[in-house]
């Protein structure tokens, strides 16, 4: 049985005791959970089912002219999971299950913005290569202190973007030349999600917000 099946199996159980909002969430992100598991070898078509999911977990409705960066948004919510996070999925996961994935994923330049930035000529090499430099270090010294909401919002602002490549048509389908960061973004997003959900429901009393986009009767 995948992590559809398991957590949507609770979600009918426990959904008349969660808040509206929370329900939608979950429900949402399951539902693209479940497309993503579906995928088999698309490892494109995964990932990208795999960010819809986070995406319906996480995201608020904010008013205009306050709408944060869409990283401050991820560590917001990363560091109030990982504050909720009672038997410590998202430590394990980071330190137990995937270390080494997610040190090749912090070395490769391919999955960090400002390299594109770099070959779009809108900053020196010098200027790319520094950046990327001191971010290997923040990670390290991130990594080195176990700190688990810091790291996560490092990887995750790495998964941004390769979410945009493949969202604003800046990467092929099924290319050999992304596969290595495919793979691994799929695996590590393939498993934050059943863990952000489960820890979504273990928390229904919490104030999720409203979803961007509520249920209209």
């Amino acid at each position: 049985m995948g992590d559809f099946s398991i957590l949507k199996d609770r979600h009918r159980k426990e959904r008349h005791s969660y808040s509206e909002y929370l329900s939608v969430r979950v429900h949402r992100a399951l539902s693209w959970l479940q497309r993503a598991e579906q995928c088999g070898e698309d490892l494109d078509g995964q990932f990208i089912f795999l960010w819809i999911a986070f995406n319906a977990a996480y995201a608020n409705e904010i008013l205009r002219g306050n709408r944060p960066h869409e990283q401050e948004a991820f560590n917001l919510f990363l560091q109030r999971l990982c504050d909720l996070d009672d038997n410590q999925r998202l430590h394990d996961l980071i330190w137990k299950e995937y270390t080494n994935y997610i040190r090749t994923l912090l070395d490769n330049k391919h999955v960090y913005q400002p390299f594109w930035d770099y070959k779009n000529g809108k900053i020196t090499e010098g200027e790319w290569a520094g950046s990327f430099s001191r971010a290997r270090k923040a990670a390290t010294r991130a990594i080195g202190r176990g700190d688990t909401p810091k790291v996560l919002g490092i990887i995750l602002s790495r998964l941004y973007t390769l979410r945009n490549q493949l969202m604003h048509g800046g990467a092929t389908w099924n290319s050999s030349v992304n596969r290595d960061q495919i793979r691994d973004c799929s695996r590590i997003i393939g498993c934050l999600v059943p863990a952000i959900v489960e820890i979504m429901m273990d928390h229904p009393n919490e104030l999720w917000g409203q979803p961007c986009y509520p249920v209209l009767d």
